[in-house]
């Protein structure tokens, strides 16, 4: 697969002022467009998984996302319940989270391969901005950051296409700090528990001195000590793994408690990131209730 690289605009003074609740909210351009001056300083990245069921939770937690004018969406997969389908995109994710589109960098859940190759996803929001069909894997830049999105829901194994493909994207990237995201998480103490074919991913981007993982798939917020592959703390080259199910499906609670695991919320919102040229920042924005926020520096 080509890479995808992108330089992307800070969007400026058109956003002053009030956002319409239901209208698009503008942002950065999506990975494919033209190259132009990149954005200088902090950069936010906000969103969360497992999100629209065609009820005022996905509501709510779009309306924070309108909090956010400028800021560069992601979603964690299960966009569109239960199936993904076409009409569950248009009715249920396409009137909510939807009205951020033109800023959403998005990777597909399980639920989205419920539809046959996940297709109304990829049509939903196209090549361009999801990655090629059948693959949805792809890397863009954020300010001083590279981020890489990648597909739980295809091949993951040391040998598939998209291991291969993630090797060479971050030899070839010259970012000093890297942040990595799919939809099901190696480490949870959420009911669905680890999913240890993920741990392919995690060495592959920790050997790579990445920074930061997020998923969703548990419909809860969970964040974790820097750990390395296996589990094991590592405050000096660990990866710190954010579990953000919390977009608008229903709340799981946790089941066992992980090692290396600081924060459980369950509850919805949206997780927010302040990425600048050597540090990260992070917030769990609730609709209501508990949050959590803190600080790490880039390897």
């Amino acid at each position: 697969m080509r890479r995808i690289l992108i330089v992307l605009v800070c969007v400026a003074c058109g956003y002053c002022g009030s956002q319409s609740p239901t209208g698009p909210t503008p942002g950065p351009p999506p990975p494919g467009s033209p190259p132009s001056q990149p954005p200088a300083g902090p950069q936010t990245f906000v969103g969360a998984g497992d999100i629209a069921m065609c009820d005022r939770n996905s509501l709510a937690t779009a309306a924070l996302l309108d909090s956010f004018p400028g800021a560069y969406v992601f979603t964690l997969g299960d966009n569109a319940y239960f199936q993904g389908t076409r009409q569950q995109y248009r009715d249920c994710y396409d009137n909510t989270w939807g009205r951020h589109k033109g800023r959403t960098f998005p990777v597909p859940g399980n639920h989205e391969y419920e539809s046959a190759g996940a297709l109304p996803y990829f049509e939903y929001f196209g090549e361009v901005a999801s990655g090629p069909t059948g693959q949805g894997y792809y890397s863009f830049e954020i300010g001083d950051w590279h981020a890489i999105a990648l597909n739980s829901n295809i091949p993951v194994s040391a040998g598939s296409g998209q291991a291969a493909w993630l090797r060479n994207d971050l030899m070839t990237s010259r970012a000093r700090c890297t942040i990595a995201y799919w939809h099901h998480p190696l480490f949870t103490s959420g009911p669905d528990g680890d999913m240890p074919s993920l741990r392919e991913f995690w060495r592959i981007l920790y050997d790579a001195g990445v920074e930061i993982i997020m998923n969703a798939h548990e419909h809860m917020y969970e964040r974790f000590a820097p750990q390395d592959p296996d589990g094991r703390r590592d405050d000096v080259r660990g990866i710190r793994q954010f579990t953000a199910g919390t977009g608008g499906a229903f709340i799981y609670q946790p089941a066992t408690l992980h090692p290396n695991s600081e924060v459980r919320i369950s509850g919805f919102g949206v997780l927010k990131l302040t990425l600048s040229s050597d540090r990260y920042q992070w917030e769990f924005v609730p609709v209501a209730g508990a949050t959590d926020g803190g600080a790490g520096a880039c390897h």
